[in-house]
Parts: structure tokens; sequence; C-alpha cells
């Protein structure tokens, strides 16, 4: 078996492990292995050909290959970048052993000083849902009907029903819309659809796209290729009215029922994993519980803007090259705790030093509420689980030092 030390090893070479590395680089680090398992870098971004990318980031709309072509370039510029395409991670360890396959040099051992793990998202699939009924063909994630159309340009069917209001199934209803499938409608079992209030608007409501809220499919019909499936709502429980059922026609079922962190090597090297996100526990400099592993972009939590993974991935290389250097904050690292209507908020641990970016993500859809990180408060018209709160925490307006800080969404009532 091959050997080799290595400064740092990015595991991912999406948006989040471009930039991560990229920042390294210029933060200093010297030998930096980027390991890709696709034949190409740039992640789920090479399928994603339609616009709305860097809006925050450059200043500019991008498509998703244009946006990520933006870091890729940038990689000539640091020579001590080694780009590992083909290159799949099988194990790493606590003590930062990495061990990677490829096809031409077989199984490689590494010996990294310090990890950044950007691996990214699977999309969960119809076994995790459970849903009756056959096991017909023309049942697709949204990203795979995703990859279907815009890298192999194959039509998934020709009627369409979407179940959940993710993203990616917003925009692919969009997308099979103008290549002439019908998307008979999106159904979503919550009160309010989970994807960005431009997608909801842009994908759907311009379209006439009938999204049906607190609906969920109940089963699912056909033999060899699905001809249906059956729709119900649902009461406050999330359990189905089985009396108001009704059927829609339809050969393709897209699920947009959520994304899964791909943490099966977090787990391996130890890195303890938040119940919430999925995704490790982290410091406000994205360091894991495991000292000299770091975490960033949708590994870490589920982002709405490739823009914020971008940001988030800078911050973690400058940390990782900080670690290496050995000026990584020695003091404790306070924890957060979710309180009223937060579901998650990431970093879950903030220095006392430095301000951090928090992302928050709603409970549930409200008016008129005021976030409270500790001391510090901002008000907000209306929130939804859809869309992330970015909240700049100031650690200066701590009067002394709590033992955790309380985040929470609060209605102001009036005496």
């Amino acid at each position: 078996m091959r050997r080799s030390r290595i400064d740092l090893a990015v595991i991912g070479a999406g948006p989040a492990g471009l930039a991560a590395a990229i920042a390294a680089a210029k933060a200093g680090v010297g030998r930096i292995a980027l390991f890709e398992r696709q034949t190409e870098p740039g992640g789920i971004l090479q399928q994603c050909i339609h616009n709305g990318f860097g809006l925050y980031y450059f200043r500019e709309e991008l498509t998703g290959p244009e946006y990520a072509q933006r870091f890729i370039d940038r990689l000539t510029d640091y020579p001590q970048i080694h780009l590992q395409t083909a290159s799949t991670v099988v194990k790493i360890t606590p003590q930062r052993e990495i061990y990677v396959v490829n096809e031409q040099t077989g199984i490689r051992y590494y010996q990294a000083k310090a990890i950044i793990l950007a691996m990214g998202c699977r999309e969960r699939p119809r076994g995790a849902l459970k849903i009756p009924g056959t096991r017909p063909a023309g049942i697709f994630t949204a990203g795979t009907v995703q990859q279907l159309m815009n890298i192999y340009g194959l039509a998934p069917g020709k009627e369409a029903v979407i179940l959940g209001s993710g993203d990616i199934g917003l925009i692919m209803a969009r997308r099979l819309t103008l290549e002439g499938i019908k998307v008979r409608a999106v159904v979503e079992i919550l009160p309010c659809s989970t994807g960005l209030k431009r997608n909801l608007v842009q994908c759907l409501e311009d379209f006439s796209i009938p999204l049906y809220l607190r609906h969920t499919v109940t089963r699912i019909n056909g033999e060899k290729r699905l001809t249906s499936v059956t729709v119900a709502p649902v009461n406050q429980d999330l359990q189905p009215i089985k009396e108001q059922a009704f059927t829609l026609p339809c050969d393709t079922l897209i699920l947009s029922v959520g994304l899964i962190p791909e943490n099966e090597l977090s787990l391996m090297a130890g890195v303890e994993l938040d119940p919430v996100t999925k995704g490790p526990l982290l410091t406000s400099t994205y360091q894991t519980t495991v000292p000299g592993i770091f975490a960033c972009g949708n590994v870490a939590h589920v982002h709405d803007l490739v823009d914020d993974v971008s940001i988030e991935g800078e911050i973690t290389g400058q940390a990782a090259a900080a670690f290496l250097n050995g000026e990584s904050p020695t003091e404790p690292y306070i924890p957060l705790r979710t309180g009223r209507n937060i579901r998650t908020v990431v970093p879950q641990y903030v220095s006392l030093s430095n301000t951090t970016t928090l992302y928050i993500r709603p409970l549930f859809p409200e008016e008129d509420v005021t976030l409270k990180v500790g001391p510090a408060t901002r008000r907000f018209k209306a929130v939804t689980p859809g869309e992330t709160i970015r909240f700049r925490f100031d650690p200066t307006q701590l009067k002394s030092k709590p033992e955790k800080i309380p985040v929470s969404l609060e209605v102001e009532t009036c005496d």
C-alpha cells in the first residue's frame, strides 16, 4: 500500500470543499489533498443548470456549473492543492489516517495533520418513507431526475406528481413543465412549503402548478410502471385522513423529501453528531468534537444557498490553517440551547472572542416574532422553516460568561 504524509485533506470537491481548500492554501498550508469521488469537481452544482447562484457571493446571477467553475479555475493558482478525482475515501480514523481507493493507484494511505469533511448530502429515498403499494418503475428522487434531464437529456415520464416541496423538487417542477411533462401537483405534508419563497413563486405559481399543503401520498399504484398515486389530507398529528383520499393519475413520482448528510466517514472518525441536523456538532471555527477534524457545507447542515456554503468553506479552511499553525483558540466554547420555535442552530458552540454567524432554522412558520440569542435580539415580520435565518452573534453583548446561551423565537405580547 502506498503511503503519503500531507498537511491537510479535504474530502469532497463540491462548493464547500473547493472553497475550504483554496482558503487553506491562501492561509499558507503547504500540502493539500482534495479528494472527489466523481470524475469532475463541482459536486451537485454540475447538474444545477438553472440560474440564481452567486447573487450573494459574487453579486451576479450564475448557473450552477458557472458558479462551480469560478472556484475550479482558482485551483490553478495554488499548486500545493492536489486534486484527485474518481477517488473514494473509504475510511478515516480519529488519528487522521485516510484510506483512499482510486482506479489508477489502487488503495492508498494518507496521514494528515488536519481533515476537512465536505461530503455533502444524499437524498432520502422511498424506502425511508414507508409508502404502501407496489414497486413499479417510475419512482425517482428529485436529484436523480435532475441528473437524468440535465446531464443525460432523458425524460423520466410524461405525467408527474412531486412529493415534498423542497427546493430541488420545486425547481424540477418548473424544469419538467418546460420540457413538456405535465406536473399534476406538488404534495406537501406540512402546512407550508419547505423551499425558498422565490422558488415557490418562480417554479409553481408562475406555471400554475397546484400545491397541496397538509397532504401526502398514501399509496403507490401500478405493476410494471406507475399508473397513479393516492393522495390524502393529514390531520394535526400528520396522520392521513383516508376518507378524503383521492387519486392522481401519473407515470412518475418524484420525491423531494429531505436530505441526509453523508456522515458515515464522520462516524468512523468518532465525530459526535447533532441528533436534529444529523451533521457534526461544530464550534464557531467549524471544528468537530475530534481535534483537527473540521466539517462544512451540507455535510454539516443543509443550506438554502450555495453562497453560504462557500463562505462556510472559507471559514473552515482558515480555521484548519490556524490549527496547523498552532493558533486555534484555547478558550472553552459556549454551547447554544435551542428554545421556542427553533429547530436547529449551527454552529452549536460559539467563541467568546470572535463574532460568529449563526444559521438558525425555525420549527414552524410565524409572523411578528423576535429572535433572541442571549441578550441580543432582532425583529422579523415572518419566519418559515423553508428559509434559514442568518444572525451575527457578537459575544461582547454578554455581561458575564454563561453556561449556555439560549436561542428562541418569541412573540411579544401586550399586557
